[in-house]
């Protein structure tokens, strides 16, 4: 299906999840001639995109119909405050900035404008992020669709009618993928302790992990289902399960990270 917007996007901040997005937009057949992009200095690669297809970086156009901003947090309020004068009635602020409320992100603004608050995580860079978002009333049905196909062009999407719950998805999913590369690199240096060399200890545990990974979306069974199947009653899976699962053990250490992750966040949005 074609990307299409009712007018121009305007991106703000192109750095590895802006330039995401921009690259999942432009494989969705958005038009490049109603991209705007700022941002002083994008990564090299995210350069050669924005040359490769024309995209205006100079100037911003009137009242754009969607303004999505991917700078860092702490950027968040002097870039909004700059931008409200390009700020129409029929303009939605996307924002992907962690910990950014929907209320913060208001107070910059004009009175009543659209916005919608969402978080990625860095699968968006293949096309598999798992993204969560939630908008303020003055975010119309179409405003909302717009938002939502912008995002889907980097994988999945779900809103939520509750923003308290953003802190807890921030911690599971935004954070997640450093939980799953930390499995592997962990994994990958059992290994090596266990008589692997480096290379092979490394190999094994990227292909693990990445195999489980796709075993696990491509599978209409549950996690707890596709773990139970994989362990035989006293075998060597079971005996690992033993240590993994005991006290103290992946269970409680993972509680505990996201509670931590979920309590950091409260704090970015205060």
């Amino acid at each position: 299906m074609t990307l299409r917007l009712a007018g121009p996007l305007v991106l703000v901040g192109a750095g590895k999840m802006g330039g995401a997005l921009l690259e999942g937009w432009l494989r969705q057949g958005l038009e490049p001639e109603h991209v705007f992009v700022r941002d002083p200095s994008p990564p090299p690669e995210v350069a050669a995109l924005v040359k490769r297809h024309g995209i205006e970086t100079a100037r911003l156009p009137e009242e754009p119909a969607v303004i999505v901003i991917a700078v860092k947090p702490q950027l968040v309020e002097e870039t909004l405050a700059a931008l409200a004068p390009a700020i129409g009635k029929g303009t939605v602020v996307l924002s992907i900035a962690a910990g950014r409320t929907l209320a913060s992100l208001a107070k910059p603004l004009p009175k009543d404008t659209a916005i919608v608050r969402a978080m990625p995580n860095t699968a968006a860079a293949i096309g598999r992020s798992m993204t969560a978002a939630c908008a303020n009333a003055e975010v119309s049905r179409e405003q909302a669709l717009a938002c939502g196909a912008l995002l889907e062009a980097i994988g999945e999407v779900i809103w939520l009618d509750d923003e308290r719950l953003m802190d807890a998805v921030t911690a599971v999913s935004g954070s997640g993928p450093a939980y799953v590369f930390l499995l592997a690199e962990c994994l990958a240096e059992a290994g090596r302790e266990a008589g692997l060399d480096a290379e092979l200890a490394n190999q094994l545990a990227r292909a693990t992990v990445s195999g489980a990974g796709a075993l696990l979306a491509q599978s209409d069974l549950s996690a707890a289902r596709l773990r139970e199947n994989v362990t035989s009653p006293k075998g060597t899976t079971a005996a690992a399960l033993e240590i993994l699962m005991g006290t103290g053990g992946f269970k409680d250490l993972l509680i505990r990270a996201v509670a931590a992750a979920a309590k950091r966040s409260r704090e970015l949005s205060s």
